[in-house]
């Protein structure tokens, strides 16, 4: 960039602009002059006389028309997407069915900030979290949790009443249970997740407690969805919770030859993976639609976690979803060494036929 005292910058071009609009000199005699061409000159001489000054500065060089410019119906959508979804170009692209370079570019052109300096219930600015990290193989590390959910009454809560009826709803619920001199009927339900660190292979399952007898048979259960998706499991963390620090745990953990790390104290980025799948799963799971009743929101926990583990864009995966790096989902090599795998050209694959409707 010049500076604005400079030759032909906007101070260079003004002298030759007012000795033609002011004085009267021939163009081709202040082009000789000041050492441009006759064209120039002209140029510089009429927008001194339509702008003064002011137009001598630079113009943008962008045209006036955008034959291939994005409609404005499809920035919309892709704007939508992004404020009630909190969706980024990978994920916004996958839905529309536009280049994720498109989608980047319109949301550039709009300002949205990135996902990353957002926050993703309020939409505000954030500090920036940490560098994300990934093991080498699947199995290298299952990331364990658990996050209790409130069950929802029938009927339907405050997300299809409105937050003065759901909560009548839910205090009628519970004084009957007091009175019944049991516990509240509506009650919570324990989310148990496991999450592969390199593939973000997920598997969940809504239990009635938190107990080390609920934690080992999910553990077992969860440990044989991995070992038929060809992940052979050798470390997995978990919190400081009881169930996790119970002799039953560590048994069923040493009798695999699987080693347990513990997080430390208050450092939930330690376990980060699954703490981020379980916001993704309350986001467009367990809140994304006004469910009628606990048994219809748990019916659609499978159907989505289909869609995650098999056909969902994900933004760490280069638009890939997890079952891409499994070994038994992806259908891409018969070794165990599933880093860098890609999908099949024509997407991705279920095995077997795919149990909810996709074309797999």
């Amino acid at each position: 960039m010049v500076h604005a005292n400079a030759k032909l910058a906007p101070a260079g071009r003004l002298e030759p602009a007012r000795c033609v609009a002011e004085q009267g000199w021939p163009l081709r005699r202040a082009a000789e002059r000041f050492q441009v061409s006759v064209t120039t000159a002209k140029r510089w001489a009429d927008r001194y006389r339509q702008l003064g000054p002011a137009g001598m500065a630079d113009r943008s060089s962008r045209p006036h028309h955008h034959p291939a410019r994005t409609p404005r119906r499809t920035e919309r959508r892709i704007g939508k997407l992004r404020v009630t979804a909190r969706l980024g170009p990978a994920r916004i692209a996958a839905r529309l069915g536009l280049p994720a370079s498109t989608v980047h570019r319109v949301l550039t052109r709009h300002h949205c900030p990135p996902l990353t300096h957002l926050d993703q219930t309020t939409g505000r600015p954030i500090r920036r979290t940490a560098r994300r990290y990934e093991h080498d193989a699947p199995g290298d590390l299952i990331h364990i949790d658990i996050k209790k959910l409130g069950n929802i009454p029938d009927g339907g809560g405050h997300k299809v009443h409105g937050r003065a009826a759901g909560r009548r709803n839910s205090q009628r619920t519970d004084t009957g249970a007091r009175r019944s001199g049991g516990k509240p009927l509506l009650g919570y339900g324990y989310l148990h997740t496991a999450i592969d660190d390199h593939s973000r292979l997920a598997y969940t399952q809504i239990l009635p407690d938190e107990t080390h007898q609920s934690a080992v048979a999910f553990w077992q259960r969860a440990h044989a969805y991995f070992t038929n998706a060809g992940i052979t499991v050798r470390r997995v963390p978990t919190d400081n919770g009881p169930c996790h620090r119970s002799h039953a745990w560590r048994d069923i953990l040493a009798h695999a030859g699987i080693a347990h790390k513990r997080t430390r104290p208050h450092r939930p980025q330690t376990n980060g993976k699954v703490e981020r799948f379980h916001r993704t799963l309350l986001q467009e799971w367990a809140y994304a639609h006004p469910y009628t009743s606990e048994t219809q929101r748990r019916a659609a926990l499978d159907p989505w976690l289909h869609t995650y583990n098999h056909h969902r864009a994900h933004t760490a995966l280069g638009g890939h979803p997890p079952a891409s790096r499994a070994t038994n989902l992806s259908g891409s090599t018969p070794s165990g060494a599933t880093a860098g795998l890609r999908f099949p050209a024509d997407g991705p694959r279920c095995v077997g036929a795919c149990p909810h409707g996709w074309r797999c």
